[in-house]
């Protein structure tokens, strides 16, 4: 593959809104503009592309190399050497025709107190002239004295279309060369490219060469060797982790009317349920009881969707630096939406928002602009995110999160009844290889009353430890006294649970078809 590599060149298409930015920007001659974005070599195809269409000429600075002109011949030749950014910038000042001036990786030296004020002087010559100076860097960091100057203009990562190009070209490639094997159907192809959303276009492609390189075909099987390459883009981003969906929903005892609302969309992020009228799912909100299953059920939606699923930990959103908290939440949208269609886990919601009313007293505000931005994206947001959030105490909560449109359903999960804790102890035995069977789980559910469903997990672990340090195989009296020896929350924290569950009561629905929230246990 890497002999034969791809040419990953795009010509603009006015479907595009960033391009269509982009094409406005140039013709109204904006003197600087700043794009964003990884991917160098597909952004210069676009450019190159943009400069043959206004007959301008093409230039490209890097600290490496300096000002090169890369598109039609001039007579004028340029300075021996421009790798000095002030060099490259009075250079450019001495342009005589039309041109796109693109800057690789100049953010660096716009901390250069006499590059900004240069930078500004070109900015204020060029508004007379025809030419742009192109800012591009994967990092967005403007000093002030230039946020009037510059037009930002953010290159989103490759989309359907774009994957489904290269997708095609290497099939083709592969079929040429008789090296590999391809057994794709439509909708295999289609899991495939969607697996591949997220990546920017040489990683995708090193993506698909490294599963052909694999196993020497590109097929169904391939599907989770692509989304494992979403792992390195979540990781690297800092603020993010990454679960590969492994949980099930049948992992998940009880909750019945939960594990149904769910089934029903199984289908709801496919191009079938669009052409049918439906909107993709926007989220949920569950809260309830501590250790009752909202965490694992999280972790079991995107396995039951085949979706990847990521935790977002607002912990990790609040930063020292002024006015970094902000950006943290929008680096770790950005990441999620380019990943998407996924699941995100808000973990916990309540903690990372709570102070948000005396924000403005305590952390100048932060937390309240944090609580702002997360608000906004959670109603206004287009791109198939599934968020799943979760939260222990409602009082921490404020308000505004409750609202209609922000979630689809709000599930209240509670403690478990007899039922339920039967079908979570045979859950736990069979994952620890001892067969249900052999044990009386109606006595342990009716003797663990009360219990949440980790604790009830802790039982059986803590019986195995006592047979196991007996040498002897686990029985029923082993965990009938782990049982004995279990305070459960209901217990030592009875009065909150009682507040939540009364909270709870025709606010929110029941997770579970036994009985409604606030009702006696």
């Amino acid at each position: 593959m890497s002999s034969t590599p791809i040419d990953p060149a795009r010509a603009p298409r006015v479907s595009e809104p960033w391009l269509e930015e982009l094409d406005v920007l140039v013709r109204a001659r904006y003197p600087l503009l700043y794009l964003v974005s990884w991917e160098e070599h597909r952004v210069d195809a676009v450019l190159a592309e943009l400069a043959r269409t206004h007959g301008k000429a093409l230039f490209h600075w890097s600290i490496t190399r300096g000002l090169r002109n890369v598109g039609t011949s001039r007579t004028a030749p340029l300075p021996e050497d421009t790798r000095s950014p002030l060099d490259a910038l009075t250079a450019i000042e001495k342009l005589g025709e039309p041109a796109l001036v693109v800057l690789k990786d100049f953010h660096p030296y716009l901390e250069e107190k006499g590059v900004v004020r240069a930078l500004r002087e070109l900015a204020h010559f060029l508004k007379s002239t025809f030419t742009t100076v192109i800012l591009l860097s994967p990092a967005l960091q403007i000093p002030i004295e230039l946020e009037k100057e510059v037009s930002v203009v953010d290159v989103p990562l490759p989309g359907y279309n774009d994957l489904l190009r290269l997708l095609k070209e290497i099939v083709a490639l592969v079929r040429r060369s008789n090296k590999a094997t391809v057994e794709l159907s439509r909708e295999h192809a289609d899991q495939l490219i969607k697996a591949a959303l997220g990546l920017t276009l040489s990683e995708a492609e090193n993506a698909f060469a490294k599963a052909i390189a694999t196993d020497g075909k590109l097929g169904p099987e391939d599907i989770p060797r692509i989304q494992d390459e979403k792992r390195q883009v979540i990781r690297k981003s800092g603020l993010l982790e990454y679960y590969p969906p492994e949980e099930s929903l049948g992992n998940v005892g009880g909750l019945t009317n939960l594990k149904a609302w769910l089934s029903q969309r199984t289908a709801a992020f496919g191009e079938r349920a669009r052409q049918f009228g439906l909107p993709e799912p926007r989220g949920l909100l569950l809260l309830g009881v501590q250790g009752c299953g909202k965490s694992l059920t999280a972790k079991a939606v995107s396995a039951h969707w085949n979706l990847p699923l990521l935790r977002l930990d607002m912990g990790r959103i609040f930063s020292g630096l002024i006015g970094s908290s902000e950006e943290n939440l929008r680096k770790a949208i950005r990441v999620a939406e380019s990943v998407a269609p996924v699941v995100l886990w808000v973990d916990e919601i309540e903690k990372g928002l709570s102070g948000v009313a005396s924000s403005s007293t305590g952390d100048s505000g932060v937390s309240a602009r944090v609580f702002g931005t997360l608000l906004t994206w959670l109603q206004e947001k287009t791109a198939p995110v599934f968020v799943v959030a979760t939260a222990n105490r409602i009082d921490g909560l404020p308000p505004e999160v409750l609202r209609k449109g922000r979630f689809d359903e709000i599930f209240f999960i509670d403690l478990p009844e007899q039922a339920e804790r039967q079908d979570i102890f045979r859950i736990h035995l069979s994952r620890r290889k001892r067969e249900p069977s052999a044990y009386d789980v109606d006595e342990l559910a009716t003797l663990t009353t009360g219990f949440s469903g980790a604790e009830i997990e802790q039982v059986v672990i803590a019986g195995l430890y006592e047979a196991f340090a007996e040498g002897k195989e686990l029985a029923q009296q082993h965990l009938v006294r782990a049982v004995h020896d279990t305070f459960p929350l209901s217990v030592t924290m009875g009065d909150e649970i009682g507040r939540l569950r009364e909270w709870a009561r025709g606010r929110t629905r029941p997770a579970s078809t036994h009985a409604p929230p606030g009702s006696a246990r």
